[in-house]
């Protein structure tokens, strides 16, 4: 079970800040291999999606209102901490962002520039392909819509 707590940039003390950001770059840089910018100047207007179990971070997305990211709302920086994907903290974070869009901004329309390979775990979320597949920092995305 995780519990989700939801705070703006500025709410994060420095412990939650460095926690994050050190799963990002567990997962987006080392993992996946993948050198890119990740403190991208986007964290100060976006909402936090934390995810704990047991007290440690392993789970987390960042939401935008529209206007900020894209013309949607939005959810970004979707990760799980490798070892613990199997207990489907993805389905459980992304539910908590969706719910969190339409608390905090009022809104039901959400885009996401997902990693191709996770398409079918967007799609059971409700998600759809909108566009042509295209390459982020050297890996495949997609642009997927949600709208209810």
């Amino acid at each position: 079970m995780l519990e989700i707590k939801t705070k703006s940039f500025q709410e994060l003390t420095t412990q939650e800040l460095y926690d994050l950001l050190q799963l990002r770059s567990e997962v987006f840089v080392v993992e996946q291999d993948c050198v890119y910018q990740d403190i991208d100047g986007k964290d100060q207007k976006a909402l936090h999606i934390l995810g704990y179990k047991n007290d440690k971070l392993v789970a987390y997305t960042r939401i935008f209102k529209p206007g900020d990211y894209f013309e949607n709302a939005s959810i970004g920086r979707v990760v799980v901490l490798q070892k613990e994907r199997h207990y489907k903290y993805g389905n459980t974070i992304m539910h908590a962002s969706i719910k969190a869009i339409e608390t905090y901004y009022n809104e039901t329309t959400i885009k996401i520039s997902a990693q191709t390979y996770l398409k079918q775990f967007y799609n059971n979320l409700d998600f759809i392909e909108i566009g042509e597949a295209y390459l982020e920092d050297g890996i495949p995305h997609i642009a997927m819509l949600r709208s209810t």
